[in-house]
């Protein structure tokens, strides 16, 4: 069974930073294509950024372009979301999604709170 769970979230003030963790157990995460989305309340579920199988190709959505960036860790079977310069905007649930063996995410985290204060 695969599992994803998510890590990393909490309470900041604007313009800090945190560093969200997508662990994942039962699946070797450097075979999956592994996306970040975020929802915040009231409003639908919004694409964060992708990282490819490969990890030479990274998307972003244009809100968190220049600052965020997702990175793998193979060795700790691990991806992660650095968000830097944090805005009362950014507050939402953030999840990571894998893919499986097509192009769909078929696996989902349960999310993790991010709070931006101003």
């Amino acid at each position: 069974q695969v599992q994803l769970v998510e890590s990393g979230g909490g309470l900041v003030q604007a313009g800090g930073s945190l560093r969200l963790s997508c662990a994942a157990s039962g699946r070797t995460l450097s075979s999956s294509a592994v996306g970040w989305f975020r929802q915040a309340p009231g409003k639908e579920r919004e694409f964060v950024g992708q990282i490819r199988r490969s990890g030479s190709i990274i998307y972003y959505t244009d809100s968190v372009k220049g600052r965020c960036t997702i990175s793998r860790d193979n060795a700790k079977n691990t991806v992660y979301l650095q968000m830097n310069s944090l805005k009362p905007d950014d507050t939402a649930v953030y999840r990571c999604a894998a893919t499986g063996d097509g192009y769909t995410f078929a696996y989902w985290g349960q999310g993790t709170q991010v709070t931006v204060s101003s």
